[in-house]
């Protein structure tokens, strides 16, 4: 019970440090020294140092840096523009078009990216312009770019799957592997919801016979797509193929991201050094948090807070479903009011043991609660996504945002049914591994 009760406090203190707007690293630094400090005494501080030192040099993060480097390059030198003529050429002439655009961008940009911020961000500044100024439907359009973002995460690279993977010790390239399906199959959801709607009422998308745009043949927007899918490849094709760690992968997408860039003739020195400062600056402040989150993990183990969990949970005799519903429910509601990813780092050192009691396959279970945490991003009152959408965006409301976000929170849910009920979805590319 004691243990129990240290469990429901520490967490509790973590989540009012963080509604209070207490950085997440000096938070779980608060709580890691109190809690070492009442539980075993000054003598232990050696293990704040040691568990930092351990977490900072951990291999497997180096993937991290590389990845946002990679999409640091890509957004500042506007080798992404290209990418958005190209696809807006080949997609033609479509009733809603823009609506597939703006799904199939999203998807092409995930893969680019990992930043649902980022994403929601650049099509706010591109394709929601025109859309408005094609007579598009507001609501639709503005849900349709919101849903596409929150894809980022989900489809590698992604940088929160590194750090879920890493923190939950399941393997970081099947984590990665395991988003791909998923996350088209949310894209295909939000183009198919789009389709519907422009179906029923041709009101919402006006200007259906209007040509495609961009210039030239759809044989030069092929060729203008070619630096973009050799990134993928390299970044997806090579873990997949068993040549290349998620770390060598990522490095062989920055290279990539620097040819593109120079392909189009918008590599510059100046743009690198912003991109290195600035990929530099997430990088350190990722590592500073999961090295806190780590501290905070053997903290429950050394109080038995994690062993007295798993007891308790056993002792219920709940079915593994119902067990399932509740602790995705609970991240769901957290992530209403706190950041997701500091929501993730309380949330796996309390749930690691229960998702082995429970008998869960870790690739399947930790890839439905990254599906979980990511819809956060687009979720009424704080999610992140729509904030950024809002400030690169002219005359959008929070009411608007709200609105347009709430549809396709349903429709990820769906998504996330349709996981959770076909695990193969998640399981099967990872196999290959």
């Amino acid at each position: 019970m004691e243990a129990l009760l240290f469990l429901g406090l520490a967490a509790g203190g973590l989540i009012l440090l963080f509604l209070a707007g207490v950085p997440v690293f000096l938070a779980f630094l608060i709580l890691n020294v109190s809690g070492v400090a009442i539980l075993i005494g000054p003598r232990a501080f050696g293990l704040v140092v040691n568990s930092i030192f351990t977490t900072a040099t951990t291999g497997t993060l180096t993937a991290v840096a590389l990845f946002v480097l990679m999409g640091e390059i890509l957004f500042r030198s506007g080798a992404t523009d290209v990418l958005f003529r190209a696809m807006d050429r080949l997609i033609g002439r479509v009733a809603g078009r823009q609506f597939m655009l703006a799904g199939a961008l999203s998807a092409v940009f995930g893969a680019l990216s990992g930043s649902n911020m980022a994403v929601a961000a650049m099509m706010a500044r591109t394709i929601f312009p025109g859309m408005m100024a094609r007579g598009y439907d507001r609501r639709l359009s503005i849900g349709m770019i919101l849903g596409g973002a929150s894809l980022a995460p989900v489809i590698p690279p992604s940088v929160l799957v590194i750090i879920i993977a890493t923190l939950a010790n399941v393997s970081v390239a099947g984590l990665l592997i395991a988003g791909v399906l998923p996350g088209l199959l949310l894209a295909g959801l939000f183009i198919f919801y789009a389709m519907i709607r422009v179906r029923l009422d041709a009101a919402l998308a006006p200007e259906a016979t209007e040509a495609a745009g961009g210039d030239g043949s759809a044989w030069a927007a092929l060729l203008s797509c070619a630096p973009f899918l050799l990134i993928m490849a390299s970044v997806m094709g090579l873990i997949l193929l068993g040549v290349a760690t998620p770390s060598e992968s990522a490095a062989t997408g920055v290279v990539g991201a620097m040819i593109a860039a120079a392909v189009f003739g918008r590599l510059r020195l100046t743009m690198l050094s912003e991109a290195l400062r600035s990929a530099a600056l997430i990088t350190a402040m990722i590592i500073v948090i999961m090295a806190s989150s780590t501290l905070f993990s053997q903290l429950l183990a050394i109080s038995g807070a994690s062993g007295a969990l798993t007891e308790a949970v056993s002792a219920l005799g709940l079915s593994p479903w119902l067990m399932l519903l509740a602790m995705l429910g609970l991240v769901f509601v957290f992530c209403l009011f706190v950041d997701q990813v500091a929501v993730m780092l309380v949330i796996i050192p309390i749930y690691l043991p229960l998702v082995e009691t429970l008998g869960f396959d870790p690739l399947w279970f930790w890839l439905l609660m990254l599906l979980n945490v990511t819809v956060g991003g687009i979720t009424p009152p704080f999610g992140y996504a729509m904030f950024a959408f809002k400030g690169a965006a002219d005359g959008v409301t929070m009411d608007e945002l709200f609105a347009a976000a709430w549809p396709f929170v349903g429709l990820f849910l769906l998504g996330m049914g349709i996981v959770a009920a076909f695990p193969g979805l998640a399981t099967w590319l990872p196999g290959f591994l």
